[in-house]
């Protein structure tokens, strides 16, 4: 019995070793299929050769300030009280044309004191005159002294001092007397009232501000790889990506239709500081921007693009393939299906290609779909965008 008993405690040993080494090879074995599928397991992407594209380089900005070589104050320049306006806020006014008039009632008074002080000074001017030419008479005949002859002399000289005195006041207070009228400065549009009739001012007071808003100007720092792209007088397109961004600061009317979104606004380059044949990291430049429609005016706005107009054909690919916040590389797929993460130098983009000036070739093919997670060596089966395998 007992050795039945043996006997069967080792076939059930055997049987028990059997089934691990079993289960063993089992798992090895699966494990081999599952790095071999998953080796030979080729993640699905899509990609789009490189190719050279005409773009127009855009630039999108957060801010933008404007500002404008055209405002200024009228400016009242005597003391009075306001009597006449002859504008409204937005009316349109010419350098020189009259806004307001003031009176101060001291001058037409003055006027008259300097006026009676002309004709004091005439009369005296007249007998000094007239006694100077008896004495000159009376000199040629050696009837009277000479120290008379000169008294009488200096007398007419100084009547004619004391005349001309007198009319240099009389005219320094009709001068005043026309300073009662306030003329615009310049050409433009009344942006604000200061002031309202009845009004007391001083000299030096600001009355109104006015503002010519037809040619506004922006300025931003460029680094030389995108300055390099531009040059004087080169024309852009300016659009505003939120229209509600198009708020009035001065609440000027407008010359022409608001187009929100759609409107575009004529833009040239008017200066770029250091010149382009200057070795500089970055530049400044100049924007002068075409405002006749009258819907822009001097102030902070949000959601800017600018726009070349003119094309620059350049070697691209997509935004989306460039990898990194830098954009300092792609992921290339090579001959054998495998990707490649590479290094390349970018320059400008119009919003949906990007110019790429080194590290990659013509044809090359690059992953435009979700970069992350993916690295080099990694199999791939690539769809292309453009129907090119």
């Amino acid at each position: 019995m007992k050795k039945y008993y043996v006997v069967g405690l080792v076939l059930v040993l055997m049987c028990a070793v059997g089934l691990i080494a079993y289960g063993m090879y089992l798992n090895r074995t699966g494990e081999q299929r599952i790095t071999e599928r998953m080796e030979q397991r080729a993640i699905p992407l899509q990609g789009e050769r490189a190719k050279f594209r005409s773009i127009h380089p855009t630039f999108v900005l957060d801010t933008i300030n404007f500002y404008s070589e055209d405002m200024a104050d009228a400016v009242a320049l005597i003391d009075g009280r306001l009597t006449e306006m002859y504008v409204n806020k937005n009316s349109k006014v010419s350098q020189g044309e009259i806004l307001f008039t003031l009176q101060n009632e001291d001058i037409p008074l003055k006027v008259q004191q300097a006026e009676s002080s002309i004709a004091r000074a005439e009369a005296q001017l007249a007998n000094a005159k007239s006694s100077f030419a008896r004495y000159k008479r009376l000199i040629e005949k050696d009837a009277t002294s000479q120290e008379k002859y000169e008294e009488a002399q200096m007398q007419y000289l100084a009547a004619e001092a004391a005349l001309k005195e007198a009319i240099i006041v009389r005219d320094q207070y009709l001068t005043q007397e026309g300073r009662q009228q306030i003329p615009a400065p310049i050409d433009g549009e009344v942006l604000i009232l200061y002031r309202q009739i009845g009004a007391y001012v001083q000299a030096g007071t600001p009355i109104a501000l006015i503002g010519n808003f037809q040619r506004l100007y922006f300025s931003m720092p460029l680094e030389d790889r995108f300055a390099q792209h531009v040059r004087l007088g080169e024309s852009f397109e300016l659009n505003f990506r939120n229209s509600d961004a198009m708020r009035k600061a001065y609440d000027t009317e407008f010359a022409a239709g608001n187009m929100g979104s759609a409107q575009n606004f004529p833009v040239t380059i008017r200066e770029i500081t250091p010149p382009l044949n200057e070795a500089a990291a970055m530049r400044k430049v100049v924007w002068e921007v075409d405002n006749r429609v009258g819907i822009l005016e001097p102030q902070t706005y949000s959601g800017v693009t600018l726009r070349v107009s003119t094309p620059h054909r350049a070697l691209t690919v997509p935004l989306s393939a460039v990898a990194g916040q830098d954009r300092s590389a792609v992921f290339v797929v090579k001959d054998d299906n495998t990707l490649e993460r590479r290094a390349v130098k970018v320059g400008t983009d119009d919003g949906m290609y990007i110019e790429i000036t080194a590290g990659l070739r013509e044809n090359e093919m690059v992953v435009t779909s979700a970069t992350t997670g993916l690295d080099s060596g990694m199999k791939v089966d690539v769809a292309s965008n453009d129907g090119m395998k």
